[in-house]
């Protein structure tokens, strides 16, 4: 579940009371989006009777949210979970301002361009760019990747403030790859090298053998959202590092002349 960007000492709402039957059917699509599961599995896990999950599950089956197998022993999302999901991405006014910069990046490169969203403690693929090369990062519309071991995740952290970070952040963070940062303190002090370069490099924490450069985008103040290039090792030279850079920064002036000025949040 993700965490709201909350600035520390804001105003908050009056606690939140959820309706029951409506979380409990949520908990369900969220505990099914990490792979199919029994009845059994499920109220274990979510500590739901099974006569209410039963019901539950039915409802959403008939709905077309969940498809359960021949045997009726095993459910997992059903077509409508794909469909919602695609008309999410379809309507996002973000990917569709980006959608012409990011096909230009992708001609200019040759590489995986992504747009991704902050959603802490993660960042979550919306929309990419394949590269031309058989040689290329796996990823899907929809990924979760841990924020703070991406480019694109340390481009949207170093928009807040470290105060902020440290409140959203746990001080021991996992670790992806053997070259993730895994001290809050750490990440917060390479954060404020990211401000100052205005860009950030995943140098293989997500993943060995790639690296990824990314900037935010200028839609709002704090911006969640960042676009990156994504180069495999083995094509990548101290050049073609420069030329991604520049074409990244320059995507991002460009998109800051169009909308005139950064917007806050409302």
């Amino acid at each position: 579940m993700s965490q709201l960007l909350t600035e520390p000492g804001s105003v908050e709402e009056p606690e939140f009371i959820p309706v029951k039957s409506a979380d409990r059917t949520l908990d369900v699509l969220e505990a099914l989006s990490n792979g199919a599961s029994s009845l059994a599995e499920l109220a274990q896990r979510l500590h739901i009777p099974k006569s209410s999950l039963h019901s539950i599950l039915r409802t959403l089956e008939h709905r077309g949210w969940v498809e359960a197998d021949a045997a009726r022993s095993t459910y997992s999302l059903g077509m409508n979970a794909l469909l919602i999901g695609a008309s999410y991405v379809d309507q996002d006014r973000t990917v569709l301002r980006t959608s012409d910069t990011m096909d230009r990046l992708a001609a200019d490169t040759g590489e995986t361009i992504h747009l991704a969203r902050l959603e802490l403690p993660d960042v979550v693929y919306l929309a990419k760019r394949e590269s031309v090369h058989p040689l290329r990062m796996f990823s899907a519309i929809g990924r979760r990747l841990p924020a703070h071991a991406t480019a694109l995740g340390k481009a949207a952290l170093a928009e807040l403030p470290d105060d902020a970070i440290r409140a959203l952040l746990p001080e021991t963070l996992p670790g992806t790859t053997p070259h993730t940062i895994t001290s809050r303190e750490d990440l917060i002090a390479h954060l404020a090298e990211v401000r100052e370069t205005g860009f950030a490099i995943d140098a293989e924490e997500a993943g060995i053998g790639m690296r990824c450069f990314a900037v935010t985008l200028p839609f709002q103040t704090p911006s969640k959202d960042a676009i990156s290039c994504s180069v495999p090792l083995a094509r990548l030279d101290a050049e073609k590092e420069r030329s991604i850079i520049a074409l990244l920064l320059e995507a991002r002036d460009q998109l800051s002349r169009q909308v005139g000025s950064r917007r806050p949040v409302i």
